[in-house]
């Protein structure tokens, strides 16, 4: 999952404010539409708060929202009207690196490719299953039809957990 140059520079100037209140920046999405953009971020409560099951609150992403927003009128790396959203994850969340996926080998993802994978007329671009192992260059997935997959880190698009009530 490549970042794109702009997501990258947004990120790093972004991350300083969120890490001033006490949350983690999970990802940044920015959709550039025309005369107003959107500009997402995914926060995540610290990792010893999560141990103490404390989640992400609503004052949580009005004190960011807040900070990003004088930073971002400091740095102004956006042109144009935009809109500024905070929020968490989420029980379905997208991942934005590699990385945040190995909290949850052994879970449901969903994994949109860059190059389809498979045999025949059974090549997809899509894919759900299993996340069963990862590595630093490829995850090892089992579909839901069953069909077991390797597929490299570079081939993966965009990816989410599927969200199982258990």
């Amino acid at each position: 999952m490549k970042l794109s140059n702009k997501v990258e520079e947004l990120t790093n100037i972004i991350a300083p404010a969120v890490a001033a209140c006490d949350v983690s920046l999970w990802g940044v999405e920015f959709v550039p539409q025309g005369r107003r953009s959107l500009l997402r971020i995914y926060i995540e409560s610290l990792p010893e708060e999560q141990a103490q099951d404390k989640h992400v609150t609503i004052e949580d992403c009005a004190a960011v929202n807040h900070q990003v927003s004088g930073v971002l009128e400091v740095h102004d790396p956006i042109a144009g009207e935009y809109i500024l959203e905070v929020s968490s994850p989420g029980f379905d969340r997208s991942f934005f690196s590699d990385t945040q996926m190995l909290d949850y080998v052994g879970q449901t993802v969903s994994l949109r490719l860059i190059q389809a994978i498979g045999q025949g007329d059974k090549k997809r671009r899509k894919v759900t299953g299993t996340l069963d192992s990862m590595d630093n260059t490829s995850l090892q997935l089992t579909a839901t039809d069953g069909e077991a997959f390797e597929i490299a880190l570079s081939n993966i698009d965009k990816a989410n957990l599927i969200y199982e009530d258990v």
